[in-house]
């Protein structure tokens, strides 16, 4: 019975397995088909690019006989020449090869026996490649995830010369009308500090994510070996292999203080059950299961770096500091949390402008008579 309530706050087709450690790995199982293991947390935008791209079929056997200049070969050819494919995190790599490989067994049309696999590269124009992002109509972030793998493929094409131009830089991404990842907003900060005490595990994982504004991949990195002199000294873990952001950051007391109170590991901060280090996909199973205890079932880790963001923009960080802060290369991000703040800033300084100084005179008539 648990099982199955478990199991329907999955997506259709998921599994839950637990491992001989006990982790928690999520899987989606078709009939005939060899499972294929999803990571992240469910229904997240990332998670579900996976789930899409696992549940499309995407073929997994030798391309034999593939033609010269179809769709299908210039994706075998950006798989194995392309550098910037290559210098991709293990993950995001697969998921990318998961998301093109799903295309090739999408037909041309409804019913068609012909598939996009075989398409010329002339004839993959920006109308063919807004079929393939439509199919995903559904899930939007999966549809956005076609458009800018495809982008990627055509333009190592161009700059080999396999192909003569990009079509997909003029598929434009559907808009979602979605912020992303839930914000946590300070009461939500206060009920998980309230059933997390300082010295436990959870708490010490929350400290981190708050008050250094780092991502989940770097904070089950850290360790007593990035800290000196009270700062703390790291190369971003996302984008380390093309673009590496190596940030120094001050070693805030309050973080200090709970990691000097909590239970370390040797080389990182924070270990799991059997005293190792966190694989990436097993710390945000964990992170959810301690939210989930706190009733904060629609808070992430993610957003918990989202909520440290807004906390500094609202106490006057400004649009460069917090690009220092959190690691970004383009003002654009910061400036979504600086626009927000600073607006709330200026409507409380000048809401009392709105009002009439003769409001309520007359009676209480809105405005008085004049004749």
């Amino acid at each position: 019975m648990i099982q199955s309530i478990m199991r329907r706050r999955l997506p259709l087709g998921c599994v839950e397995d637990i491992d001989r450690h006990g982790n928690v790995r999520i899987y989606y199982r078709a009939k005939g088909a060899k499972k294929v293991r999803l990571r992240g947390t469910p229904w997240t935008p990332e998670f579900m690019v996976a789930y899409e791209a696992a549940r499309s079929g995407a073929p997994k056997a030798a391309q034999a006989g593939t033609t010269v200049g179809t769709w299908r070969w210039l994706c075998t050819k950006y798989f194995g020449e392309c550098a910037d494919y290559k210098l991709l995190d293990p993950r995001t790599r697969h998921v990318r090869r998961l998301v093109l490989e799903a295309t090739f067994k999408e037909p041309v049309a409804p019913g068609s026996p012909r598939f996009f696999r075989d398409m010329p590269l002339s004839k993959m124009t920006a109308d063919a490649i807004e079929v393939l992002r439509d199919r995903k109509l559904a899930f939007p972030e999966a549809a956005n995830a076609r458009v800018k793998a495809i982008r990627q493929v055509f333009k190592f094409g161009v700059l080999k010369k396999h192909a003569q131009f990009n079509p997909a830089r003029d598929v434009p991404y559907i808009r979602t009308g979605s912020s992303g990842y839930h914000t946590w907003t300070i009461d939500e900060v206060r009920q998980f500090e309230k059933y997390h005490p300082v010295g436990s595990k959870a708490r010490l994982a929350f400290a981190l994510l708050l008050f250094t504004g780092q991502r989940r991949a770097d904070i089950v990195r850290f360790g007593k070996q990035h800290v000196k002199e009270e700062r703390l000294s790291f190369t971003q873990h996302k984008g380390r292999n093309r673009k590496p952001k190596r940030l120094v950051l001050p070693l805030l007391p309050s973080l200090r203080a709970l990691i000097d109170a909590s239970p370390t590991g040797d080389l990182t901060f924070l270990v799991n059950e059997f005293g190792k280090p966190f694989s990436d996909a097993g710390f945000g199973n964990k992170f959810r299961a301690w939210c989930n205890e706190a009733g904060l079932r629609h808070c992430t880790a993610h957003g918990l770096r989202k909520a440290g963001a807004v906390i500094a923009a609202n106490n006057g960080a400004t649009s460069r500091q917090l690009m220092a802060l959190f690691g970004w290369d383009s003002i654009r991000m910061a400036e979504l949390y600086t626009r927000q703040a600073d607006q709330r800033r200026l409507a409380e300084n000048a809401m009392h402008l709105i009002e009439p100084d003769d409001l309520f005179a007359n009676e209480g008539k809105l405005y008085p008579n004049k004749g």
